[in-house]
């Protein structure tokens, strides 16, 4: 019931958010997003609180984030079962398994190293057999498995990484935030069109925590 409600929430809440383009998400994205268990991705003490549509905190500084801007995010790379997808900020694995649902397969970098555990084992427990994590740094992408049809960064980058972009096919798309802690950030859409050409779109202001990178 409370997922339930998160739902409509979400449904309604991309009624009023007009200024991104998307309106009405996507079914399946709905789909999805009704059918995963976000309780199992929030520590004990934050299960209470599981299915409002906010972010919360999952530790060392992250964040899982508000459920509205997870099906945003998920519907503005048009995700197809035929996909392979990049996820840069594994965090507790929620938008994963969003992911999971609707494509072939997940490829998710976390670069915390307890995160990346939990998460690696949370997902296996909960059978997202689809789901690949690594520990490292999300910033230079995962080359071994690319190209990818969509890479979603789930952590505000200064600038848009080089390396993703380069690791994205012709044709595909990548959400990302871009900008500082104190400092507007903005929800970009890439899309590649050619291999020397990207067309970006300013989605939304967004709040997110930074993308860490290694020292």
């Amino acid at each position: 019931m409370a997922r339930a409600s998160m739902v409509d929430e979400v449904h309604y809440y991309a009624t009023l958010a007009r200024d991104t383009g998307e309106e009405a998400l996507d079914e399946h994205v709905m789909q999805s997003l009704g059918t995963v268990e976000r309780h199992q991705f929030v520590p004990a003490h934050q299960q209470p609180f599981a299915y409002e549509n906010r972010p919360l905190p999952i530790g060392h500084g992250q964040t899982i984030s508000q459920p509205y801007i997870v099906a945003l995010m998920t519907d503005l790379i048009e995700p197809d079962h035929d996909f392979v997808v990049l996820e840069i900020g594994t965090g507790s694995g929620y938008q994963a398994a969003i992911l999971a649902k609707l494509v072939t397969h997940v490829y998710s970098i976390e670069i915390i190293e307890a995160l990346a555990a939990t998460a690696s084992a949370r997902l296996a427990h909960l059978g997202y057999d689809n789901v690949t994590t690594k520990l490292g740094d999300g910033y230079h992408g995962w080359e071994e498995h690319a190209p990818y049809d969509a890479i979603v960064v789930t952590a505000a980058a200064s600038h848009i990484p080089p390396p993703l972009v380069q690791q994205l096919k012709v044709g595909g798309r990548m959400i990302i935030p871009v900008g500082g802690r104190f400092m507007t950030q903005q929800l970009l859409l890439l899309e590649r069109t050619t291999d020397d050409e990207v067309i970006t779109r300013q989605i939304a202001a967004v709040r997110f925590v930074p993308l860490t990178r290694e020292r």
